[in-house]
């Protein structure tokens, strides 16, 4: 598939993203392809404007619809609010004032996230999970009419996904086959990290056991049949709280990830990680300063994949990022683990099957081409594809009948 959105790598990836979302009315492809028409060479100040403002379009007419009382309307032009509010952010951090326009727009995205989980058929529930002394927020969305016990999703986002997001690759799929699915926000994501300064950890099981003890406590979760699933850097998590906690019965990382600073040394360059590899911290951190001063295009990314960690020196970050390795731990993973495999994976090439390698328990690796137009890091338009082959085999453990 030779057509490209945008200029930019990383805005041209969200339009493809925001594109598939439309199978889970998660987007509609015009307004999509037409906001998407006047933003190919923009700024990202340019960028986070457009977004917002069809996110603020969309929303207003969600707002009309549920005045009139016609709720399916309502709900789906809440969730592509949203979703479009998402798609603003990631262009934030070249803007002035950048944590003005994050507190604004964030706090607009996850309104009309909650909107649209209020008019969910049963309503979501909104979760606090009981997490070292404060509490992870979440929401647990379910299918009609099944108040008995039912097999459950927890949805780990990745790095910098939105809550919009995870709903549409992994909760809503989860929902549609008759589970419940948890989405939640953990440390270093969405309103931990900007509401509460929380930033990530690598110790994962540390996130997800708290997790699985809080669904483990509710009388209409199937506690002998609890998933863990994951996109983006999630396919470290996912791994790191499996050799940890055993009490999942399948997981899914989606691709794998083996040490997630791979994804970052891919950009930086051999150069600059032989430097870092010397040690000298003063002279590493002066260079990459000096090369994001000279491109704020540039800058900006670095502050957005910066940010979730917490970390201002580029020494000491990426030493950080350093510590997100599965592999000392990976032969503790006992749990099925299904590791997909798209053609063209950009952040982690090759890790997928690093990872299927490492595992000693019972793993499957599962493979998107761009023949089936389903490669790219996430699968952002094969998500049918994707629902098909990991979700008949998610299935088949959580509810066992004929081998897959």
């Amino acid at each position: 598939m030779a057509y490209r959105f945008n200029e930019n790598d990383q805005f041209d990836y969200e339009i493809l993203t925001a594109l598939g979302s439309a199978w889970r009315h998660g987007a509609d492809v015009g307004e999509v392809l037409a906001t998407a028409a006047g933003v190919t060479d923009a700024s990202g100040e340019t960028w986070f404007w457009t977004w917002a403002a069809l996110g603020r379009r969309v929303r207003e007419q969600g707002e009309r619809s549920a005045a009139r009382g016609r709720s399916a309307t309502a709900r789906d032009a809440f969730l592509r609010a949203a979703g479009y509010f998402g798609l603003a952010l990631v262009g934030v951090e070249a803007c002035e004032d950048p944590r003005a326009r994050l507190r604004e727009v964030f706090g607009e995205h996850r309104d009309c996230f909650d909107r649209f989980a209020r008019a969910w058929d049963p309503p979501a529930e909104r979760v606090a999970i009981p997490y070292e002394g404060r509490t992870l927020p979440g929401y647990l969305l379910s299918p009609a009419d099944r108040p008995d016990p039912l097999a459950t999703v927890i949805v780990n986002n990745g790095g910098h996904g939105t809550i919009s997001t995870a709903w549409t690759l992994l909760g809503a799929p989860a929902v549609a086959r008759g589970h419940r699915a948890l989405l939640f926000d953990g440390p270093g994501q969405q309103s931990m990290l900007f509401d509460h300064g929380v930033t990530f950890r690598p110790d994962w099981e540390k996130v997800v056991t708290p997790i699985v003890d809080h669904l483990s406590a509710r009388s209409d979760v199937d506690t002998g049949h609890i998933a863990l699933t994951g996109v983006g850097q999630a396919g470290y998590w996912v791994p790191r709280a499996l050799a940890f906690e055993h009490r999942i019965a399948a997981a899914v990382a989606d691709p794998g990830v083996v040490d997630v600073s791979e994804s970052w040394w891919h950009h930086l360059g051999p150069e600059l990680r032989a430097l870092w590899d010397s040690g000298d911290r003063d002279t590493f951190d002066r260079v990459v300063r000096e090369a994001l001063g000279a491109d704020p295009a540039l800058a900006a990314i670095w502050r957005r994949r910066a940010r979730p960690y917490g970390v201002d020196s580029p020494y000491d970050l990426l030493a950080e990022v350093a510590r997100y390795d599965v592999l000392p731990v990976a032969g503790q993973i006992t749990t099925p683990l299904l590791i997909t495999v798209p053609d063209g994976e950009h952040l982690w090439p090759g890790a997928s099957r690093r990872l299927y390698d490492a595992l000693p328990g019972p793993r499957s690796l599962v493979c998107f081409t761009e023949a089936e137009g389903a490669h790219l890091h996430c699968e952002p338009l094969g998500r049918a594809l994707f629902e098909q082959r990991v979700f008949d085999w998610l299935d088949a453990h959580l509810a066992p009948g004929p081998a897959d």
